[in-house]
């Protein structure tokens, strides 16, 4: 497979932070209001992939649409303190592999997340050397399928991949005219894509 550079999503391709999001968002929503239900990992797993605000208006349905849009702008804002400092679980290889990679092509995230977000990742595991570039819907309001033509274009990748794991990472691949590698290990459940790995290791061998 031929590239000239690589960007990832980053929930469910490179860690899992379902339990530290859960845990920043709980100590946020007790102090907000005892109609706040206490948010579980699998109510995570359920909404990963989707815009922020589309996952709190999924788990508060019986709440006013203004307060509910309100505390997840306040839980976002407490996620990213929480995760810079509460490390989620990367995903095996992906500190050697990433290594491996960004000696050889430019590498970025793109993530349907926070403004923040993606900087917390690479506080919390040390990792921001690694990548090029970064991009977000809370910085650019876009949406993914346009974050990615954006950091291509910035970056000069004339034939990027985009590495995902749900079928929303998929379409967005798509969208953008990029070739889509599907981490299956992930959190989704993907059909159509130009290559798939079973685990992170599995990605420096795929490139010629």
């Amino acid at each position: 497979m031929k590239t000239d550079g690589i960007i990832f999503d980053l929930d469910g391709t490179l860690w899992d932070s379902r339990q530290q999001v859960a845990d920043a968002w709980n100590i946020t929503l007790k102090r907000l209001g005892e109609d706040f239900r206490t948010v579980t990992v699998e109510d995570l797993t359920r909404t990963m992939g989707m815009l922020m605000e589309d996952i709190f208006l999924k788990l508060f349905p019986h709440l006013p649409r203004e307060r509910v849009l309100e505390a997840g702008r306040i839980c976002c804002d407490e996620e990213v303190e929480y995760v810079a400092a509460h490390a989620g679980l990367l995903y095996d290889g992906v500190r050697e592999t990433l290594e491996e990679l960004s000696g050889r092509f430019p590498l970025a995230v793109v993530s349907n997340c926070q403004a923040g977000y993606i900087e917390a990742f690479y506080t919390s595991c040390g990792m921001g050397g690694y990548f090029k570039d970064l991009e977000n819907p809370g910085r650019t309001g876009l949406p993914k399928a346009d974050n990615i033509r954006l950091v291509a274009e910035r970056n000069g990748m004339k034939n990027p991949v985009y590495v995902g794991d749900t079928a929303g990472d998929a379409d967005a691949a798509k969208k953008a005219g990029v070739p889509f590698i599907y981490a299956s290990y992930g959190f989704g459940s993907v059909k159509e894509y130009a290559a798939r790995i079973d685990s992170f290791r599995e990605l420096a061998g795929l490139f010629n």
